[in-house]
């Protein structure tokens, strides 16, 4: 069976390798979809979802710099949302894409409000997969705990059961099969074992950052109304300790034509294979003829 994706190498402004995935057709008819991951994850996250759209249009996954097989940062304040907005742009230039739809997982929900604040002419629509312009800290502070600091398993039947284990009050009713999808998804593979996927610094960042900030989460409320300019959809896990159904509802009152799903059983975040994701995805892309 051949590969359902291309390779696509770039590079960044400040000189990194970076990598994506490039799925479909160059001359599909419709619009291009790019899907930025979460704060560790990568390209790989994007999987059922692309694999999904592909059909009738091209989607591109990139891994964010420092992630999967993307190029480290010399410096751990090298991995910020700015410069990955503007490795997204690099991505677009080298793509050949002039405008495209966004989905945006977790940090990449958090570059789509920036890059709307900043170059909104290159957002067609944009999905934001359970983010917002406000995070409860409580999730903020879990994430922080464990980023670059986990103990990799030895196996990917432990790879599995750790991860089972880290998140299944957020995610019940997982088949082991799932959990272990969820692990190749997680880690890299090295000697027939997971390696971690992304680079520590990453965690360093994330940790130098809200201790500048003594925890105090900065909002993004004036770029998320630049979303206003836009069709925008909301996905939210049910069980999320990241984007809550108050921000949710105040997300709508500050943008009431965004469209809003809840995927049932899912915390933070939503892996975009959930039916009734794909169902509220397909019919926000029909219904603004994207």
């Amino acid at each position: 069976m051949p590969p359902s994706h291309r390779d696509l190498f770039y590079t960044s402004q400040d000189g990194l390798k970076l990598y994506a995935r490039d799925y479909g057709e160059r001359t599909a008819p419709g619009t291009p979809v790019i899907c930025l991951p979460g704060l560790t994850r990568n390209s790989k996250d994007f999987e059922p979802l692309a694999e999904h759209l592909s059909a009738s249009r091209r989607v591109i996954c990139p891994d964010l710099r420092g992630r999967g097989r993307s190029g480290y940062c010399d410096n751990w304040s090298d991995y910020t949302p700015a410069h990955e907005m503007m490795d997204t742009l690099d991505l677009m230039g080298a793509a050949g894409v002039g405008q495209a739809v966004f989905a945006g997982t977790s940090r990449g929900g958090l570059i789509i409000m920036a890059l709307a604040a900043f170059r909104p002419n290159v957002i067609k629509a944009a999905i934001l997969n359970d983010i917002g312009p406000e995070v409860e800290p409580k999730g903020i502070a879990r994430i922080a705990s464990y980023v670059g600091v986990t103990e990799i398993p030895k196996t990917w039947d432990e790879a599995a059961v750790k991860l089972r284990m880290m998140n299944e009050r957020e995610f019940p009713n997982l088949s082991a099969e799932a959990w272990r999808a969820f692990a190749h998804r997680t880690f890299a593979e090295e000697h027939a074992a997971p390696k971690m996927d992304y680079d520590p610094k990453i965690g360093t960042a994330m940790r130098k950052e809200l201790e500048a900030s003594k925890g105090k989460i900065p909002t993004l409320w004036p770029q998320f109304k630049s979303l206003s300019q836009m069709p925008l959809l909301a996905i939210r896990g049910e069980n999320s300790d990241i984007l809550t159904a108050d921000i949710v509802a105040r997300m709508t009152e500050a943008n009431p034509a965004m469209k809003s799903v809840v995927a049932k059983d899912r915390g933070h975040a939503p892996f975009l294979d959930e039916p009734e994701v794909l169902a509220a995805v397909d019919e926000f892309l029909a219904t603004e003829k994207l």
